[in-house]
């Protein structure tokens, strides 16, 4: 049954709509096998026909975990441990001396995906002011995708994934897998007490209460259009203190867009009021 599945071009322009009003993906028609591969996975397991029925059965609103299920499979998770080091060396030299005088300190990493980004800003944080000891210190991550916050907050990752941390912070906040995690870190408790998880649409309403210091919002902006990307970037402005950074990826800018953040240099602005 499944070999003659097809997508019709009138039902791509029905997902297309979807999945951009409600996570604002844009799947342009060049994307449309990749679309097709990942929902085909979805159908099998339900044991589905066509495309057109998967659809209706995900948006009757009694098949909510399902729809949850289909936003996992399109989603994009691409992450590594440091990545883009230069964001976290502007971190050591401007932002995390200033945080370091500050006892209450709040970080986001909004599209935090598996958790190698969070880990990262938490080890991060630790080396540049030491002890949180006395501190209240919390850094938040947030993902549309639960499958990938449910391996984040294992906090378990191969040999080949922890490969990008310098050897001194591996075994200093990692445990070497024994037995069946043979071949796997665990990330030490230390950690993982500073960091809390929750899923979030980032085309809905923030339901979050205080501001940041910073907000990580990286390589998420590439996936949509340009109103999304201002709508977007004006929502995580105001859950930023002023003077507070934003950081999105090197392959991202605001240029063109309406803000009021302020560029700071490639990939990281400010909110200066």
């Amino acid at each position: 049954m499944f070999e003659a599945l097809v997508m019709s071009d009138e039902e791509f322009r029905l997902y297309q709509k979807l999945i951009y009003d409600v996570v604002g993906i844009n799947f342009t028609e060049n994307k449309k096998q990749l679309l097709v591969s990942r929902l085909r996975k979805r159908l099998e397991v339900q044991g589905m026909g066509s495309y057109a029925e998967y659809r209706k059965f995900v948006v009757d609103p009694h098949n909510s975990d399902e729809f949850v299920q289909m936003i996992n499979v399109i989603s994009t998770n691409k992450t590594d441990f440091f990545r883009e080091p230069q964001h976290f060396d502007f971190l050591k030299s401007h932002v995390y001396p200033s945080l370091g005088k500050k006892n209450k300190i709040r970080i986001w990493s909004a599209a935090s995906s598996s958790g190698e980004e969070l880990y990262t800003l938490a080890i991060t944080l630790l080396e540049a002011i030491g002890s949180v000891r006395g501190k209240d210190v919390k850094i938040l991550g947030t993902d549309i995708s639960t499958k990938v916050l449910d391996e984040a907050e294992q906090g378990i990752y191969s040999d080949e994934s922890v490969s990008p941390i310098p050897e001194p912070l591996l075994k200093k906040y990692f445990l070497k897998g024994q037995g069946r995690w043979n071949g796997h870190y665990l990330v030490r408790e230390e950690l993982k007490e500073l960091i809390s998880f929750r899923r979030l649409n980032l085309m809905q309403p923030f339901p979050l209460k205080g501001l940041f210091d910073f907000i990580f919002c990286r390589n998420v902006m590439i996936y949509f259009d340009k109103p999304t990307r201002e709508e977007l970037v004006a929502k995580l402005a105001n859950q930023l203190q002023p003077g507070g950074y934003l950081f999105i990826g090197n392959a991202e800018s605001l240029s063109g867009l309406k803000t009021t953040l302020k560029y700071v240099q490639p990939a990281i602005y400010q909110r200066v009021h």
